[in-house]
């Protein structure tokens, strides 16, 4: 396993990207250490030593590798970015233009990516600006306290670190294109994957000192058993079979070939987790307008990580949303219609309206488990932490889920260039 990981470093092209790879994280896991001007270190050290990774900052916290919670110049992290290409998804589905664009191939493309590139900078302009205010002494609604990270704030002074933040965030979304461009795997993926990677030691560290050594052994222990399920899975698919009919182009005779259309069994990812943490942030919101006094302590009580409640809504709402997404990104009758104008089918079902149906039957069958795996792995460790009162680390699921989902994407790339080259690879 080894010597054939070492033929990485024998091919010159393969080698440089995965250097070039390893700089560009680097360069993020340090921008996301640089405190914006006018923080108060000290402050910052008494936000982290209360906040862990409690309530919806934790969440978000999660995806800037600990970033947001220091007021980095890379606090928000890549999460814009992702907000803004699942915004662009799904309304490609709703406006014909978008829709138009992704038909047309490459040029089609370029514009969405364009698109994307503008909301990413437009919502990092809007969440640096709460950001700001909400570290000026108003994150109750984050946190349940407040702490003023800002203390000699001005409107100058504020308007100077929002765009600090915004520029950060551009920057980020640069650096990711950049590995997709020249390096190795999805930048986006290998920024996130940095980021959750970069907060184990300390979230192990958090889950030790609270539940003890038993604790600690028993989350490890099933920890390395979702490890192991998450691989399994992931590597799970439902194979279409599909055959090309024969059809004379000029003088030479097409198709007649047979291949398949793969469904993974986890066709979502971790966008589901990604959608249902949003929605259960909106009572946090809410109750920073509503006064009642009431409904301040249900939220409080009721709508932290590792309350039983949160955990149920928790649940359903990524089994919902794994079923939306998947229509949303493999829609049965686009899917049977651009197999029907290829001049393909599914070997006994006939084109149209069977096909859709057949491949609406398979979703729904692969969703359901895909959906239950999904949600049992966000949360099962939550569920856990919340008998054993250990608060310090509620997305320890959501952390392998991503961890490991992008380390296998990223292997297959090197293996499939080392396969290429005519090296063996090392994955099976």
């Amino acid at each position: 396993m080894l010597a054939r990981l070492a033929n990485i470093f024998r091919v010159p092209d393969l080698r440089n990207k995965v250097v070039f790879t390893v700089a560009i994280i680097l360069l993020y896991q340090l921008g996301s250490y640089i405190p914006v001007p006018g923080v108060s270190w000290a402050q910052v050290q008494a936000l982290q030593e209360q906040a862990g990774a409690v309530g919806a900052l934790g969440f978000l916290n999660l995806f800037s590798g600990g970033a947001l919670t220091r007021l980095a110049i890379f606090g928000l992290g890549i999460m814009p970015y992702i907000t803004s290409s699942i915004v662009i998804q799904l309304l490609t589905t709703v406006i014909p233009k978008l829709a138009q664009w992704r038909d047309e191939g490459a040029t089609g493309q370029k514009k969405i990516t364009q698109a994307t590139r503008y909301l990413t900078v437009a919502l990092a302009l809007l969440q640096s600006t709460g950001l700001v205010y909400a570290f000026h002494g108003h994150t109750s609604g984050l946190l349940g306290f407040n702490i003023d990270l800002i203390p000699k704030f001005s409107f100058w002074l504020g308007a100077f670190m929002v765009l600090v933040l915004t520029a950060g965030t551009a920057f980020v979304m640069w650096l990711a294109e950049l590995i997709t461009q020249r390096g190795i795997g999805q930048g986006m993926s290998i920024l996130i994957f940095s980021s959750v990677v970069s907060g184990l030691p300390s979230g192990l560290k958090s889950v030790y000192s609270q539940g003890g050594a038993l604790k600690f052994t028993v989350i490890v222990g099933i920890s390395l058993t979702l490890l192991v399920t998450i691989i399994f899975m992931d590597q799970g698919q439902r194979r279409i079979p599909v055959t090309f009919a024969k059809r004379v182009v000029g003088r030479k005779m097409m198709g007649g070939n047979s291949t398949y259309i793969p469904l993974k069994v986890n066709q979502s990812g971790v966008i589901p987790i990604i959608f249902a943490s949003s929605v259960l942030y909106i009572p946090v919101l809410l109750s920073n307008i509503i006064p009642a006094q009431w409904f301040q302590s249900f939220v409080s009580k009721s709508f932290s990580p590792t309350s039983f409640l949160y955990i149920v809504f928790y649940f359903i709402f990524i089994m919902l949303f794994a079923f939306f997404y998947v229509y949303i990104a493999f829609e049965p009758h686009q899917q049977a219609e651009s197999l029907r104008k290829q001049g393909g089918f599914v070997p006994g079902i006939r084109p149209g309206l069977p096909t859709e149906r057949y491949f609406a039957k398979m979703l729904n069958r692969i969703t359901v488990v895909g959906a239950l795996f999904l949600a049992a792995v966000a949360v099962v460790p939550s569920l856990l932490m919340a008998v054993w009162h250990i608060t310090n680390f509620p997305f320890y699921g959501t952390t392998l889920l991503i961890a490991v989902g992008v380390a296998l994407e990223t292997m297959r790339q090197i293996d499939s260039q080392l396969m290429m080259r005519n090296y063996e690879g090392f994955l099976k």
